[in-house]
């Protein structure tokens, strides 16, 4: 039988205090009134006596809770950070979400193979998301998982799988995104760095002169920026498919023989029009070839109804300004090869009018596919 004595004890032990003491036994003699306030006193003092070492017992539970959760944290920061735990049970979801309420930080995670479908990893009522930098959620299963806002930054997700999963605003920058399936994943506002992973370590084994690796490397590149241009495109953030296009096409420049034609001529399309993806390149460049054959103009001189037109030092700079303006008038009605008449190239000028004429033709048909292809986008 549990007595009433007992139920206290066994109360005060589950908030970490120590049980009751135990008083002085009363005499079993009712009629020695002596004897009985003899022993109530002792009681009495027995317990008064006992009062402070129950005080002192339960601080030092307290003491010793604490440190038994300073225990459990380092146990679980063990348990989430080696990599030779087995992650691939159904609880290892769960333990997250609880570890992640609790604000601690998580980088360096080894979430290798966990199935995390459905994962809830937002930091709700705060502006931050949770730190999971560095973490390593290689072939992870990050289907329809929350992370809004979660900061990723050196973080492995390679060959992981997050179809539909939510990563509005997160910090992608350093990640691994090799093999990664990204399939109707939200990508918007997301930081993918300058440059990513695999574009970084090519840059440095360049330098280090190990072109094997870094040719392997660029083609990494190639794939991964492919992957996130694919998955932006289908939902219709072009401009941000647009920007990866154009690293996607510089990694596969960079792949061929140095001194190779199409090597030369991928970099002038880059040079011209940034493979489609910059219209104010053309502009640019339009510009330019017209203020050089301008200038080529004054100084050869054309015909302007059987007078020369070009510079002369015994003219004043007004009538030399003169002069450039005409030229440069030449030059644009030659680039857009409109040809009114008025102006007609001699001797060398006729060689430059007529590659300024192919060049503009060519350059004016560059502007309006690129223009267009901006714009319907």
């Amino acid at each position: 039988m549990v007595t009433g004595e007992h139920t206290c004890d066994l109360v005060l032990r589950k908030f970490g205090c120590s049980p009751m003491p135990q008083h002085t036994p009363l005499s079993s003699s009712v009629n020695n009134d002596d004897s009985t306030k003899n022993n109530f006193a002792s009681a009495d003092s027995e317990g008064s006596t006992e009062t402070k070492p129950v005080i002192d017992s339960c601080s030092t539970r307290s003491n010793d809770t604490e440190s038994s959760q300073v225990d459990t944290l380092i146990f679980d920061l063990v348990y989430w950070r080696d990599p030779k735990v087995n992650k691939t049970d159904d609880q290892v979801k769960q333990r997250l979400e609880t570890y992640a309420k609790s604000l601690q930080s998580m980088a360096g995670f080894q979430l290798r193979s966990a199935n995390l479908c459905d994962v809830d990893l937002v930091n709700r009522g705060s502006k931050v998301g949770y730190d999971l930098s560095y973490a390593d959620f290689y072939r992870a299963n990050l289907t329809d998982a929350h992370m809004f806002k979660i900061n990723l930054k050196g973080a492995s997700l390679m060959k992981a799988k997050l179809c539909r999963a939510n990563l509005h605003c997160a910090n992608l920058e350093d990640c691994n995104l090799l093999g990664a399936d990204l399939t109707q994943a939200k990508l918007e506002n997301i930081n993918w760095g300058k440059y990513i992973l695999q574009e970084k370590k090519a840059i440095q084994a360049k330098l280090q002169h190990n072109y094997r690796e870094m040719k392997q490397l660029y083609e990494e590149a190639e794939e991964v920026y492919r992957s996130i241009r694919k998955n932006c495109e289908a939902q219709g953030l072009f401009e941000t498919s647009g920007y990866f296009f154009h690293r996607e096409m510089i990694m596969r420049r960079y792949q061929m023989p140095f001194w190779s034609s199409l090597r030369f001529f991928s970099k002038l399309v880059d040079l011209f029009c940034g493979y489609g993806q910059r219209p104010l390149r053309v502009v640019f460049f339009s510009f330019s070839v017209i203020a050089m054959c301008a200038i080529a103009y004054f100084l050869i001189g054309v015909s302007d109804s059987g007078q020369l037109v070009k510079f002369n030092w015994e003219h004043s700079f007004l009538e030399n300004l003169y002069g450039l303006t005409d030229c440069l008038y030449f030059s644009v009605v030659t680039f857009t090869t409109l040809g009114y008449g008025d102006f007609t190239p001699v001797g060398l000028t006729r060689l430059v009018a007529a590659v300024e004429a192919f060049t503009g033709s060519f350059t004016m048909a560059l502007f309006v596919v690129v223009f267009v292809n901006k714009i319907l986008r």
